[in-house]
C-alpha cells in the first residue's frame, strides 16, 4: 500500500508549524535549573548591614527557643518528625537564615528628599558589595526601587542607576542580583525597564541580558487589561528573557479591589484568582512565581506569637501545596515557621516521591504507572527540598537510589526520562 504522507507532505507540515516551533522554543524554554529561594525578606533600604542576615537568624532562633523550642513548635503545628525538623531548621537559621534579601526603596522606605535617597542608594550598594566580598550576603540580594508610575518614575530610575553604577564601581555585580520593579500595570512599563537595562549594560560594558528583574503584580490592570487581555502573560515575553520572577503584592492588590483591610490576605479569593492567572502565565517560561506576605507579626505577648506562627505556617503550607514555592517574610520571627512549614512539606512527601521515582528510573513494577512528566515533577519536588536543606543527599540516595546529579538531570529534563 502506498504511503499517502510522503516527504513532501511532511515538509508542508513542517512549514506550517515553523512559527509554532519558534514560539515554543523561544518563549517556553522550561525550568532554567537555577535555585529558587523559598522566600524573600524585605528590609528598608537604609537598614542593611553585612551582619543583618546573621542577626535575623539569631533573633529567630532566640524567639523560637533554640532547637528544643523549634521541636516543640513543630509538635504544636502537627508536623511529623519534630525532632528532626527542629534540628534541621536550627541549623538553617545558623547557616543560611535568609535566602533572598531585598533592600526596599519603595513602600518600606517612603518618600524622602532626593539627596537623602541618593546617599542611601549609594550606601546600600557599598554595603552589598562589602557583604558579598565577606561572604555575608544571602545567595540572592538586590533592591526594590520606586515604580514607573508618573509621580515616582524619575526617582525610581535614579535609584536604580545609582545602585547599579556604584556596585560596578566597587567591582562586579553580585551573582545573585535581584531587582524588583513594583506596581506594574502595563506591558509598556516592562518594556521601559528592558530599555533601561540595555542602557546600563551598554554604558557599563556588561554582557547583554546580564541585568534581569522581577515584576511585582499589585494592580488588577496587570491581570486583566481594558481590552480584556492578560498583560501579566504578555509582559513576560515583552521582557526579552529579562523577567526572572513574578511576585504577588498582597495588600496593594487587595486594596485596589476594595477588599476591607481586615480581610486582605494571601488566601482571599481575589488573591487566589490573581495568583492562578500568574501561575498559568509563568508555566513553561522558566520564570519563577512568588506569593506575597502576611502583615501579622509573631511578636508581643505569647498568645499573639503562638497565633501568628500558626497562621504563617498555614499560609506557607497553603502556597506550597498550590505549587507556589516562594513567599515574603517581613520580620525575623517569621523565619521559624517559614522553614518549619517548608521543611515539613518536603520531608512529609519525600519517601513516597523518592520511591515512585526509584521505581520509574529502575523500571521496578509498582501499583502506580508514572509518565515522564510525572517523573520530572517527582524529581523537581525532591530537588527543591534538597536545595533548601529540607532533605539531605544521603536520604535521596538511600530512598531514590539515584545520585544528586541524576536527580537534577531528571528534574530539569536533561535526560530522556
Amino acid at each position: 500500500m502506498n504511503n499517502l504522507f510522503d516527504e513532501s507532505t511532511l515538509a508542508a507540515v513542517e512549514a506550517r508549524l515553523a512559527d509554532t516551533d519558534k514560539l515554543l522554543r523561544e518563549n517556553y524554554p522550561g525550568d532554567s535549573g537555577a535555585r529558587q529561594p523559598v522566600h524573600t525578606v524585605y528590609v528598608p533600604g537604609d537598614r542593611f548591614t553585612g551582619e543583618l542576615a546573621a542577626q535575623w537568624g539569631a533573633n529567630a532562633l532566640t524567639a523560637a527557643g533554640g532547637a528544643a523550642g523549634l521541636r516543640e513548635l513543630a509538635t504544636r503545628l502537627g508536623y511529623a518528625q519534630p525532632e528532626k525538623l527542629g534540628a534541621l531548621v536550627a541549623a538553617k537559621l545558623e547557616v543560611e537564615p535568609i535566602e533572598d534579601l531585598r533592600l526596599d526603596f519603595e513602600d518600606g522606605y517612603g518618600n524622602r528628599p532626593d539627596a537623602e535617597e541618593d546617599a542611601h542608594a549609594l550606601a546600600a550598594a557599598d554595603s552589598v558589595s562589602a557583604a558579598v566580598a565577606a561572604g555575608q550576603a544571602p545567595a540572592c540580594i538586590g533592591i526594590r526601587f520606586k515604580c514607573f508610575e508618573a509621580p515616582t518614575r524619575a526617582r525610581g530610575i535614579r535609584t536604580l542607576d545609582l545602585f547599579i553604577s556604584r556596585l560596578l564601581a566597587n567591582g562586579e555585580l553580585p551573582a545573585g542580583l535581584r531587582l524588583t520593579l513594583p506596581k506594574v500595570s502595563t506591558v509598556a512599563q516592562v518594556e521601559a525597564m528592558v530599555f533601561l537595562a540595555e542602557k546600563l549594560e551598554e554604558n557599563h560594558g556588561l554582557d547583554a541580558g546580564r541585568i534581569r528583574f522581577e515584576v511585582q503584580v499589585e494592580t488588577p490592570q496587570a491581570i486583566i487589561a481594558a481590552d480584556g487581555t492578560h498583560p501579566v502573560a504578555q509582559l513576560i515575553h515583552a521582557g526579552k528573557g529579562r523577567v526572572c520572577s513574578l511576585h504577588y503584592g498582597t495588600y496593594d492588590y487587595s486594596a485596589s479591589l476594595s477588599v476591607a483591610a481586615a480581610y486582605q490576605s494571601m488566601e482571599h479569593p481575589v488573591a487566589d484568582f490573581a495568583k492562578d492567572v500568574m501561575q498559568v502565565a509563568v508555566a513553561g517560561t522558566g520564570v519563577e512565581l512568588s506569593d506575597g506576605s502576611t502583615n501579622i507579626i509573631p511578636a508581643g505577648d505569647p498568645e499573639n506569637i503562638t497565633a501568628a506562627w500558626a497562621l504563617h505556617a498555614r499560609l506557607v503550607r497553603r502556597h506550597l501545596e498550590r505549587g507556589i514555592y516562594q513567599g515574603w517574610d517581613m520580620h525575623a520571627n517569621h523565619l521559624p515557621t517559614r522553614y518549619l512549614a517548608t521543611f515539613a512539606f518536603f520531608r512529609e512527601g519525600l519517601t513516597a516521591a523518592a520511591t515512585r521515582l526509584r521505581n520509574y528510573v529502575h523500571q521496578i513494577d509498582s501499583t502506580i504507572m508514572d509518565e515522564p512528566a510525572t517523573a520530572r515533577a517527582l524529581a523537581r519536588y525532591i530537588h527543591r527540598g534538597l536545595s533548601c536543606g529540607a532533605v539531605t543527599v544521603e536520604e535521596v540516595q538511600e530512598l531514590a537510589q539515584i545520585s544528586a546529579a541524576e536527580l537534577e538531570s531528571i528534574a530539569l529534563n536533561r535526560t530522556h526520562a
